[in-house]
C-alpha cells in the first residue's frame, strides 16, 4: 500500500510538473518571469458609460501566442530570450490588463474577460499583432505594439468600430529587465489610447429602441482609426524614443 500511495504522489508531482511548463510554453524552465502593469491614469475628458463590456482573449500568431518573450533579429523571422517567460501566454497578458484598465477608469458599469459568459452590450476584439522586441534597427532593441481592435454591438453582433493601435518604444539598454520596462511602456500606451476609443465610440447608454445608431457612420471606412507613434518606416529608426527615465 506505501509502494502504491508513493507512486501515485510520484506521478501527482509529474503531472503538476507537466502543468507549469505548459502555463509557460515549455519555456526552457525560465528562471525569470515578467508581467506588464494596467494604465491607471486616463485623460480627465473620459466619459461615463452605463453599458457592460466583454473582452475577448485577443487573437495572435503562433509566434506570439506563447508565454515566451519574443524578439525579431530579422523582420522576416522569430525568437525568443532564453531562460525568462512572461507570466502567462502573451494575448491571455494582455486582455488581463486590458480588463484591469477599463476598471481603473471607474468609468464603465462592468467589464470582464468574454468566457466567462457576462451578458454584454458589447464585445471588445482585440487582435495582436505584433509584441516583439526588433534587433534589426540596431541595440538596444525596439519595442513594438500593435493591436486592431473591433467594437461589437450585441446581440446582433454589428461591429460598430474599428482601430488600429501601435506604439514602439527603444530600450535603454539590450538587457531583459530594461527590455520588459519598454514592452510596458508600449503596451500601456496602446491600452490607454485603446480604452478611450472604446468608451468614447458608442453612446453613453446601452442600446435601445430609443438610443438609435447612425449605423452609416460606424460604416463608413473613413472612420477606422489608426493610430500610430514613434515607430519606424523603412530603415529609418532615428527618432524612435527610450523608455522614460
Amino acid at each position: 500500500m506505501i509502494r502504491c500511495l508513493a507512486a501515485c504522489a510520484a506521478a501527482v508531482a509529474l503531472l503538476t510538473g507537466c502543468s507549469f511548463v505548459s502555463a509557460v510554453d515549455s519555456a526552457g524552465e525560465p528562471t525569470d518571469l515578467y508581467t506588464i502593469s494596467p494604465k491607471s491614469t486616463f485623460d480627465a475628458d473620459l466619459p461615463a458609460v452605463y453599458w457592460q463590456l466583454a473582452v475577448d482573449a485577443p487573437v495572435a500568431a503562433a509566434n506570439l501566442n506563447t508565454g515566451r518573450i519574443a524578439i525579431a533579429m530579422t523582420p522576416t523571422s522569430t525568437d525568443y530570450y532564453a531562460k525568462v517567460a512572461w507570466t502567462d501566454r502573451a494575448p491571455l497578458m494582455v486582455q488581463t490588463r486590458i480588463v484591469d484598465s477599463f476598471e481603473n477608469t471607474r468609468k464603465i458599469v462592468a467589464v470582464s474577460r468574454e468566457s466567462i459568459g457576462l451578458r454584454a452590450n458589447y464585445v471588445l476584439q482585440p487582435d495582436l499583432r505584433n509584441f516583439e522586441a526588433m534587433y534589426f534597427y540596431g541595440q538596444p532593441p525596439i519595442v513594438k505594439v500593435r493591436i486592431i481592435a473591433k467594437l461589437v454591438r450585441m446581440p446582433d453582433r454589428q461591429i460598430i468600430g474599428v482601430a488600429s493601435f501601435e506604439r514602439c518604444v527603444r530600450a535603454r539598454a539590450d538587457k531583459v529587465p530594461k527590455v520588459v520596462e519598454a514592452f510596458d511602456q508600449a503596451l500601456g500606451s496602446v491600452i490607454k489610447r485603446l480604452v478611450s476609443w472604446t468608451l468614447k465610440t458608442p453612446p453613453a447608454r446601452p442600446p435601445s429602441e430609443s438610443a438609435p445608431y447612425d449605423i452609416e457612420r460606424y460604416r463608413n471606412p473613413a472612420n477606422a482609426v489608426i493610430d500610430s507613434e514613434n515607430c519606424p518606416r523603412g530603415q529609418d529608426a532615428s527618432m524612435v524614443p527610450y523608455t522614460d527615465e
